[in-house]
């Protein structure tokens, strides 16, 4: 092996096998872009992005490690979203969870419209 040398298998590698996902309808009611990442927790996201948050809680968008997904003033879009793996652990973000996911979001960790300014 050459040092830096890479040995990739041939053939696609399956992002999260095995892990539920959803898919929701998002959007942008702010009027300046939002750009998410892959491993944020999307429950947690700009409050002026609209959906539905309790189908969002423990969950990611389902995209590759690094991309983001960017949601323009007044766009709307289909996005799926695959739960969050690991000790399923939130910490930072928005500060909503700060701890381990419970089978239920409680009201204390809903985003508020006031917090989307």
């Amino acid at each position: 092996m050459i040092p830096g040398e890479m040995l990739i298998e041939a053939g696609d590698i399956e992002l999260n096998v095995g892990r539920r996902t959803t898919t929701i309808l998002v959007a942008n009611s702010g009027d300046r872009p939002i750009q998410i990442g892959s491993h944020y927790h999307f429950y947690e996201t700009n409050p002026a992005l609209l959906f539905v948050r309790e189908d969002a809680y423990g969950m990611r968008l389902n995209i590759a490690a690094g991309t983001a997904v960017r949601f323009e003033p007044g766009q709307q879009r289909t996005v799926e979203l695959v739960e969050l793996g690991g000790e399923r652990k939130v910490y930072g973000f928005n500060g909503k969870v700060m701890g381990p996911l419970l089978e239920k979001v409680t009201p204390e960790q809903a985003p508020t419209e006031k917090e989307a300014t």
